[in-house]
C-alpha cells in the first residue's frame, strides 16, 4: 500500500544496506535517490546545502525540492539526518543575509512553517547561489499566488477505501433518528441560495415553511439560520447551529427570527426557555453591533436565555499561538517554563472553549434545546456543537464517527479552511489566519488524555489529521465551503485524508478502547488537569521525543489484543462442544440453565 508522506524530523540512517557503501562524493553530484516520490510527484531541483539545525549546529548535505516536498539529507552525520517537509506547511520564505554579509553560515534562506517550526538553510554567497531555489521555493510553496494547482490536484496515490463515501448527510441524520415529527429536511438550499456557506441538505422545525427559513435569514448575518447538529436519542432536545442576528446599533427586531426560535423551543415539550449560548465575550458581541451584528436581547426573545462564553475571537487565538511557539521552538523555555506557558494564555483559551463544550452537553442531557453561535456560525461555534457531540455520542468517538463529525460541523457547515490555513497563498501576514481547527483537535486530545479507553482512535490519529491540514496532499480540509468544493469538483479530482486512515486503520486503533455507549464524557476543564500537548507542539525537540514512538508501542499491544482475543474465542468454541457433548450424554436428563458469559479482551 503507497503511504502517504507526513512532516518528519529523523536522525534515522534511512540508507538501506546497499546505499551505505556509496560514496559521499557520488551522493554529492547525484540527486538524491532515496528521495520518497508519491504518484505523481516530480523534482524539482537538488541543490548542495547546509541546514543550520537548532540541536545539532551547521549540517551539510542535499536538499530536493519537488512538487510537494522538501526533502533534506546530510552528508557526513551517520546515522544520517533527514527532514521531509510538504510544501503546504511552508508560511512564509526570506532571505538570510546579503551578498556582503560576514559571518559563517550568514547568507541563505528562512522558512518559516505553520506546524511549530522553523528551517534556516545557508548557501555559499558567489554567483547568487540562492536565487534559483528561492524563487523555485516560493513558487511551488504557494502555487495559488502563481496561478498552479495544489498538489492534491497531481496526486495519482491510490488507497483501498474511498473516504470520500465516509460522510452521507441523510444516513447521518437517519441514525440519529431524523426526520419525524418535529423536524424535516429541506432543501432550500439545494443551489445555495438561501446560504452560500450552509451545506445544500438542512434539518429545521417541522412547522417552519421554507419562506419562513428564507425570512429568517435575512436577519443572520451571513444568512447562516438556525439549524439541527444533533438531537438526544432519548430527550429529543436539540444542538441548534447558526450565526449572530443583525441587530446592530439601533437594537432592530425580526418577528420570524423570534418566532423561528420560539418554534425551536415549542419542538422539544420539555424546553421551557430555549438556551442561547453565545460563544464571545459579552463585551464584543455589543461591539459587533457596530457593525450590524449583535445578540438575542430578553426583550425580544422573552422565551429564551442568553449566555456568554467569553471565547475570545480569532485574532486573539493566532497571538497566543504564535506566543507558545516561542517558547518551545526552537528550545524549550525551562527557566521559567510554568509562568512562560501561562503568558501565552493558550490552555487558559482551551479551557473555556471545554467549558462552553460542557455547558451545552449538560444542558441537552438535562433535556432542554439549545442554540450556539459566535460572529458568522463559522468557527467558535464548530468548536462547541463538535466537542458536545463528542461529549454526548459516543459514535463520534469511534474513528469513522470521527471523520464523519468533522465532515459534517467543520466541512460541511462552512469553516474557512482555505482562509484560516492559508493554503498555498503567500500572504502569510492575512489577518484571517487563524488556528481553530488545531484549538478544536487539541481540545479532543484533552478529552483522550482525561478518558484513556473512550476513544477508538490513538494520537497519531489526531496528529496525521493536523498534519495533512497544511500538506495539501489530500482534498478533505480545502476551500471554504460545500459550494466552492463543488464547483472544484474535489471529490472526482482529489483524494479525501479518510481513504489514507482507513485503508490502514491498525495504525490509529487505541488498543484499550472500550465502547462507553449512552455515556456522556464530561471532561474536567481546569488548568489544573490541561496539560501541554508536548506530542505535537514539541515533536521536532529531539530531546523531548521517546526513544521509542508511542504508536508502535500501541501497534504491538494492538496484535497482542488480537491474539488473546482469538485464544479466548477458541476457548468459548471448546466451552461450548464440551457443553453439546455432556448434554447428550445425559440424554432425557432435566436440563441445567447456564447464563452465558461473553469476554472480551
Amino acid at each position: 500500500m503507497a503511504s502517504a508522506s507526513t512532516p518528519t524530523y529523523n536522525s534515522n540512517n534511512l540508507e538501506n544496506n546497499s546505499s551505505k557503501n556509496a560514496s559521499r562524493e557520488s551522493l554529492r553530484m547525484e540527486p538524491l535517490a532515496d528521495v520518497p516520490q508519491l504518484p505523481g510527484e516530480e523534482r524539482i531541483t537538488d541543490k548542495d546545502i547546509i541546514y543550520i539545525c537548532p540541536f545539532n549546529g551547521a549540517v551539510k548535505g542535499k536538499v530536493s525540492i519537488t512538487n510537494y516536498r522538501l526533502f533534506f539529507k546530510s552528508f557526513e552525520v551517520d546515522p544520517a539526518m533527514t527532514l521531509d517537509v510538504p510544501l503546504g506547511v511552508i508560511s512564509r520564505i526570506e532571505k538570510m543575509g546579503g551578498a556582503s554579509s560576514r559571518g559563517e553560515n550568514s547568507y541563505g534562506l528562512d522558512i518559516t512553517c505553520k506546524d511549530m517550526r522553523n528551517l534556516r538553510f545557508a548557501l555559499k554567497q558567489e554567483g547568487h547561489s540562492r536565487r534559483d531555489i528561492f524563487e523555485l521555493l516560493f513558487r511551488y510553496a504557494f502555487p495559488l499566488s502563481h496561478s498552479l494547482q495544489l498538489f492534491a490536484f497531481l496526486s495519482q496515490e491510490k488507497f483501498s477505501e474511498n473516504g470520500w463515501n465516509v460522510y452521507n448527510t441523510i444516513q447521518e441524520y437517519r441514525r440519529q433518528g431524523l426526520p419525524n415529527n418535529k423536524w424535516r429536511i429541506t432543501f432550500v438550499n439545494e443551489q445555495y441560495e438561501l446560504c452560500d456557506t450552509y451545506p445544500t441538505v438542512l434539518m429545521v422545525p417541522f412547522k417552519a415553511t421554507d419562506e419562513d427559513l428564507r425570512k429568517v435569514s435575512a436577519f443572520r448575518s451571513r444568512n447562516r439560520i438556525p439549524v439541527v447538529s444533533w438531537i438526544h436519542p432519548v430527550n429529543q432536545a436539540v444542538i441548534m447551529r447558526c450565526s449572530q442576528p443583525l441587530v446592530g446599533m439601533s437594537g432592530k427586531r425580526n418577528k420570524d427570527d423570534e418566532r423561528y426560535l420560539d418554534t425551536i423551543r415549542e419542538a422539544n415539550g420539555q424546553t421551557a426557555k430555549l438556551t442561547i449560548y453565545d460563544a464571545r465575550p459579552n463585551v464584543n458581541a455589543v461591539a459587533n453591533k457596530a457593525t450590524g451584528g449583535g445578540y438575542e436581547g430578553e426583550d425580544a426573545y422573552q422565551n429564551a436565555e442568553l449566555v456568554f462564553l467569553d471565547i475570545h475571537n480569532i485574532h486573539v487565538m493566532r497571538e497566543s499561538l504564535k506566543k507558545l511557539k516561542d517558547i518551545v521552538y526552537p528550545q524549550v523555555e525551562e527557566t521559567h517554563w510554568l509562568s512562560s506557558l501561562e503568558s501565552t494564555h493558550w490552555l487558559e483559551h482551551i479551557k473555556l472553549v471545554l467549558a462552553g463544550a460542557i455547558q451545552v452537553a449538560d444542558k441537552l442531557s438535562s433535556g432542554n434545546s439549545v442554540v450556539v453561535h459566535c460572529s458568522d456560525g463559522w468557527d467558535r461555534t464548530a468548536q462547541l456543537t463538535s466537542l458536545a457531540m463528542l461529549m454526548l455520542d459516543s459514535y463520534y468517538r469511534t474513528i469513522k464517527g470521527f471523520e464523519v463529525l468533522i465532515e459534517k460541523e467543520w466541512i460541511s457547515f462552512g469553516h474557512r479552511f482555505a482562509v484560516r490555513v492559508g493554503h498555498g497563498d503567500v500572504n502569510h501576514t492575512n489577518s484571517e489566519r487563524s488556528p481553530l481547527f488545531v484549538q478544536f483537535i487539541d481540545c479532543v486530545w484533552q478529552m483522550m488524555r482525561q478518558f484513556p479507553a473512550a476513544f477508538e482512535f490513538n494520537e497519531l490519529f489526531l496528529i496525521t489529521i493536523l498534519d495533512h491540514l497544511y500538506s495539501c496532499l489530500f482534498g478533505t480540509f480545502l476551500y471554504n465551503s460545500e459550494q466552492e468544493r463543488v464547483k472544484a469538483e474535489l471529490h472526482t479530482k482529489t483524494v479525501s485524508l479518510w481513504s489514507y486512515i482507513n485503508s490502514q486503520p491498525e495504525e490509529f486503533t487505541n488498543p484499550f478502547y472500550v465502547n462507553y455507549e449512552n455515556h456522556v464524557l464530561y471532561p474536567v476543564a481546569s488548568l489544573r488537569h490541561l496539560e501541554l500537548w508536548v506530542d505535537y507542539y514539541v515533536r521536532w525537540n529531539p530531546r523531548m521525543r521517546p526513544q521509542m514512538p508511542v504508536h508502535q508501542n500501541l501497534k504491538e499491544l494492538l496484535v497482542i489484543r488480537s491474539e488473546l482475543q482469538k485464544k479466548v474465542d477458541e476457548l468459548h468454541r471448546e466451552a461450548s462442544t464440551r457443553s453439546l457433548s455432556s448434554s447428550s450424554d445425559r440424554g432425557s436428563s432435566p436440563s441445567h440453565s447456564a447464563t452465558p458469559v461473553h469476554t472480551t479482551v
